[in-house]
């Protein structure tokens, strides 16, 4: 059958009769998208509980890296769960942990010796990378940038600058975390122009927070995300984790790269780091590294990773059957998945390029890989963000049978499984640019 196939209202009665249950028990803290209710996915399709078929281009927020329930990484998850399914990592050995922690410091960047502390999910990598980085270094302040989202715990949220929503009622928060505005082009926050700017967003941390703030021999770490994920899938310029490296290195700061998102083949390269050469201190990783099984890690260099037995664990990090569907998944992205999501990432955004030179509120398309995004403004040439019409524009798309997300202010994500054809991709900017015309006012 064709996908998207699309053959009830949305949602349908089956559909409506899932969500009014939910919303009945369910906490009001989730933040759900549109009316769409799961019954099954397999690779590129989801069916929803009506029958109706959406080709999706959300991944599950980037996680789904091998598509959905894709037959190598069940079969690794069912054969694990035959033999047991949990033993704590933290008090034990196992050999599916040992197997992954080897591999991932095979894959990580950089040739120095590294460990590896596993955890449930991103917001836990983070966590542990905060704790390891003032362990190690015994200083205690820390960098992050705004329109960052290192997760919603309490130590990751005082990181976390993407929304005032996530962080409003929560306070106080970590002491000593500073805010610095991310190296943003399109909507340059010193209001300068790339090629005459002399990279100000990362010159700003020596000439004016250093000397004004906090003395750099009391910063513990810079924790930043190479592509910025929930703040609107922002590049940032060439230069830009090459100067923080450089200042990390002369003032023995760690450089801590939050590739939660960017990892694990999406930016078209095992980790975004490796776009730009350079080898973070400590790098943190989640999503798509078990492709939907709840897993995480914090990779740190040897030599940082001086804390004692007993000063962090987890009981469920590390959990053998998600260490099965992480090893299947990293076999597939290195079988040509990583080199599939540049291949095909190139031809989606040259074909959205194609797209903003005919639809004047596209203001800018970006990304590396199969991680793109196309902001959307007002049509007052002023490129004014207009969130209203990101999210009209998402909700059309849903009702084609073209599952997307937003992000930043009125950006909308493209992050699909790395399975992706060209044709599926031509399909979903079809069905974008048909969407997009239908809400966008005349």
């Amino acid at each position: 059958m064709k996908v998207p196939h699309i053959k009830t209202e949305l949602p349908g009665p089956r559909a409506k009769s899932v969500i009014e249950r939910d919303q009945r028990y369910s906490s009001p803290a989730y933040g759900r998208i549109y009316p769409l209710v799961v019954r099954q996915g397999h690779g590129m399709v989801i069916e929803d509980v009506d029958g109706n078929l959406f080709l999706d281009f959300t991944a599950g927020i980037a996680v789904a890296s091998t598509g959905h329930s894709h037959p190598k990484v069940v079969a690794a998850i069912e054969e694990q769960a035959r033999k047991f399914l949990h033993f704590c990592g933290s008090d034990f050995y196992y050999e599916p942990m040992a197997e992954l922690v080897g591999k991932l410091c095979q894959l990580a960047p950089g040739a120095a010796a590294k460990k590896v502390f596993l955890t449930n999910s991103g917001t836990e990598a983070i966590e542990a990378a905060i704790k390891l980085a003032r362990y190690a270094t015994k200083r205690q302040h820390v960098i992050a940038f705004l329109g960052s989202f290192h997760g919603r715990t309490m130590g990751s949220l005082s990181l976390t600058a993407s929304r005032a929503s996530h962080r409003a009622h929560f306070g106080p928060f970590l002491p000593d975390v500073h805010h610095l505005p991310y190296g943003y082009c399109h909507r340059c926050p010193y209001h300068l122009t790339y090629g005459s700017c002399g990279i100000e967003c990362v010159r700003f941390i020596e000439h004016t927070l250093f000397r004004q703030k906090v003395a750099p021999q009391e910063v513990a770490a810079i924790f930043v995300e190479p592509i910025q994920g929930e703040g609107g899938y922002v590049v940032p310029p060439p230069e830009y984790l090459v100067m923080l490296k450089d200042i990390c290195a002369r003032h023995g700061i760690l450089l801590v790269a939050d590739e939660i998102q960017t990892g694990f083949g999406r930016t078209g390269k095992m980790f975004a780091c490796e776009h730009w050469a350079v080898e973070p201190d400590i790098l943190c990783v989640a999503k798509g590294i078990a492709s939907g099984l709840p897993l995480g890690a914090m990779i740190a260099r040897s030599d940082l990773s001086t804390w004692t037995a007993g000063t962090h664990g987890s009981t469920f990090g590390g959990n053998p059957v998600a260490c099965a569907a992480a090893l299947a998944t990293i076999a597939l992205l290195e079988d040509g998945l990583v080199e599939n999501a540049a291949r095909v990432g190139g031809f989606l955004r040259d074909k959205l390029e194609r797209l903003k030179a005919s639809v004047p509120v596209i203001s800018d398309v970006r990304g590396l890989g199969l991680m793109i995004g196309v902001e959307l403004a007002k049509p007052d040439g002023e490129r004014e963000p207009d969130p209203e019409l990101r999210n009209r524009v998402i909700r059309k798309a849903f009702e084609k049978g073209l599952l997307l997300l937003g992000c930043g202010q009125s950006t909308v994500r493209f992050c699909p499984p790395l399975i992706v054809t060209e044709a599926e991709a031509e399909v979903a900017a079809e069905l974008f640019g048909s969407a997009l015309r239908e809400v966008t006012p005349t």
